[in-house]
């Protein structure tokens, strides 16, 4: 029964969000770039360099001319701006350029639940979200505290959470096995 409204509630949630567009230009100027979010990249006037990309595991997004233009760690608009400056002189004299997040990468859920995996981010979500879609709470889990692995490279960080936390794209969370 308890899963059940975890499951409608997850539902409903997502049912409501604002489309991930619209916020990412505005509502989230901090957000900084991963591999797996994927964009669309405007080059005004030229639709032959325009179209939807996706950050390479390299970090960086591939396109015609320039090929790979780093990304990761940058913000859409620092994106653009790195992509005007490659596009500066020698391919366009004045490219005007907009970058704009269309899916966020995949958060990973691992351990003590029925279903580990990698799973989309939905705007708001939370660990208890997370679980839900990973299938519940395995028999064994550690459910008061789960640990939530986020960031990258050297400013990886290790964080003891609990099932209210925000969840954020690119975390790896981990329910722990209870002993007893």
């Amino acid at each position: 029964m308890r899963i059940d409204r975890i499951f409608w509630f997850l539902i409903l949630s997502v049912l409501f969000m604002v489309p991930i567009a619209a916020q990412a230009a505005e509502g989230h100027p901090q957000y900084r770039l991963g591999v797996g979010d994927k964009l669309r990249v405007t080059v005004f006037g030229h639709k032959e360099l325009s179209g939807e990309y996706v950050v390479s595991g390299n970090g960086e997004v591939v396109m015609p001319l320039i090929r790979g233009v780093r990304a990761h760690g940058l913000s859409t608009a620092q994106l653009a701006d790195a992509i005007v400056n490659r596009l500066r002189p020698d391919y366009l004299v004045n490219p005007r350029v907009t970058v704009e997040l269309l899916g966020y990468r995949p958060f990973y859920i691992l351990g003590e639940v029925r279903k580990p995996g990698d799973y989309p981010y939905v705007e708001g979500m939370t660990v208890l979200n997370a679980v839900a879609l990973a299938g519940g709470f395995a028999p064994h889990a550690k459910r008061d505290k789960v640990i939530i692995e986020r960031g990258s490279g050297a400013a990886r960080k290790k964080l003891k959470a609990h099932v209210g936390v925000h969840v954020q794209p690119g975390d790896i969370i981990t329910v722990r096995e209870r002993f007893f």
